[in-house]
């Protein structure tokens, strides 16, 4: 792969200085970024949902110069589903470059079963190596290879991993279950969307532990299939877009869950590269609220294509 360029509150924050997550301070009025109002649309969009009673957080970065061009309450910790394997595919990525796991094959167990998302429950094979399994999880958020991969490398090993690289607000908290009772975490994961577009920037430079981890994690994650929120407009074939495509090039990764829709990715363009994380959590209680929260994610995808259009003034 040719990797990418080195709350119910609609409040935004402008960051000029991102060389750490959720860096900064708060601004008033409309985002500018090269004189010009280029999410306005995107504001709009995430303020007429927050009205409704969502709970809204965006973050969109410069890749190269870390410029922050859009901040919607990107420090909001929300529930973020499968979006939290980016944490749990950087420990494994770190253990397989320094050794610790070298083609090592995990059983299938009953403790790792779940009926969520993902490809190995449909399959015969019953062990698989653990760089497979890490693709399956890039590849499709696999709840069975998300927690045979949880119970190798353990949650507190994915935790202190996050803390080492300045990620304070955003967490995987517990392995994937068909239903959660009430001692059990509501989610498997929660996350900040200025920590998370922090996170997709620096594995975009290689920069995430080191440039060999960086480039592990962002080939799994190259192939997820799912393009149907923020990277719904983009135009890229959602299975088949590793390569650059009309000068796009895209690595997008979704979570979802009821009343849960998550995006976070970096897209390379003609005029510039950006990192991007946007989570909505609303109350999924008809199909016309799911709708409104998938058509305002595409309205961003929309300026974030533009974006891309145009080198961005550092």
């Amino acid at each position: 792969m040719v990797e990418p360029d080195a709350a119910p509150s609609s409040r935004r924050r402008r960051r000029d200085d991102v060389g750490r997550p959720g860096s900064g301070s708060r601004a008033r009025g409309r985002h500018r970024g090269g004189g010009e109002d280029r999410f306005a649309a995107t504001v709009d969009a995430l303020g007429s949902l927050a009205l409704d009673g969502a709970g809204v957080s965006a973050s969109v970065i410069d890749t190269s110069s870390g410029k922050a061009l859009l901040a919607v309450d990107d420090r909001l910790v929300q529930s973020v589903g499968g979006l939290g394997r980016v944490l749990l595919l950087i420990e494994v990525a770190a253990r397989l470059e320094d050794g610790r796991l070298h083609g090592d094959r995990l059983q299938r167990m009953a403790r790792d079963t779940a009926t969520g998302p993902g490809l190995w429950q449909f399959l015969q094979e019953p062990t698989m190596q653990v760089s497979d399994l890490a693709t399956l999880v890039g590849a499709t958020a696999d709840a069975w290879a998300t927690n045979a991969l949880l119970s190798t490398v353990g949650i507190d090993a994915v935790r202190e991993r996050a803390e080492s690289l300045g990620v304070e607000r955003s967490a995987f908290i517990d392995r994937v279950r068909d239903r959660r009772g009430p001692d059990d975490a509501p989610d498997v994961a929660v996350a900040a969307a200025g920590e998370l577009s922090w996170v997709m920037r620096g594995l975009a430079l290689g920069e995430v532990v080191d440039e060999g981890v960086s480039n592990r994690v962002l080939g799994w994650l190259s192939l997820a299939s799912d393009l149907s929120l923020v990277a719904g407009a983009f135009g890229l074939d959602p299975l088949a877009h590793r390569a650059l495509d009309h000068g796009l090039q895209a690595v997008a990764v979704t979570g979802s869950g009821p009343g849960v829709r998550s995006e976070a990715g970096v897209l390379r363009g003609p005029g510039s590269s950006v990192s991007y994380a946007v989570t909505v959590t609303f109350e999924d209680d008809t199909l016309d609220r799911r709708l409104a929260v998938v058509e305002a994610l595409r309205t961003m995808g929309t300026e974030v294509l533009d974006a891309v259009h145009v080198t961005v003034t550092r």
